[in-house]
């Protein structure tokens, strides 16, 4: 993190904690791994989700939870190696454990560019340059879902 970011960061926080309110300041490499693990979360579950519908997230967690721990390794395997992290263990543990806190939310592809999209991005780029698909399943059950 530059010297800026990390000025403004402090700035906030200190605001933050001024009205009462809880605020970290993550260094680049935590930062990426907790953002990238929030969007594993929502694209797993939304996709879980849209292949069975009328499901909550918290139906997904406890009906097909073989499908959405199968996704959720898959996704983190490629997002490591796309930016070179490596993810703390019992991901799917801690995914898993919030969606039991939002499992009434409903479930949807939805918002395709900003979410599920990166990791179809990562697909799209692997096969151009002849590699394997790192992401197989999840490009199926796009494509099953006509979202590709």
């Amino acid at each position: 993190m530059n010297k800026h970011k990390k000025l403004w960061a402090s700035t906030v926080a200190d605001r933050s904690h001024a009205g009462g309110l809880t605020c970290k300041v993550l260094n680049k490499e935590k930062f990426q791994k907790q953002m990238l693990e929030k969007l594993i979360w929502i694209s797993a579950f939304m996709l879980v989700g849209a292949r069975h519908p009328g499901t909550t997230v918290g139906g997904v967690e406890k009906e097909y939870r073989s499908e959405v721990s199968s996704l959720i390794a898959e996704l983190a395997s490629a997002a490591a190696a796309e930016k070179g992290l490596v993810f703390e263990e019992a991901m799917e543990h801690r995914l898993c454990a919030y969606s039991r806190t939002v499992a009434h939310f409903p479930t949807a592809v939805k918002e395709f560019k900003w979410r599920i999209g990166w990791f179809y991005s990562l697909s799209e780029k692997a096969i151009a340059e002849g590699k394997p698909d790192p992401c197989p399943l999840h490009t199926t059950w796009l494509k099953d879902l006509k979202v590709v």
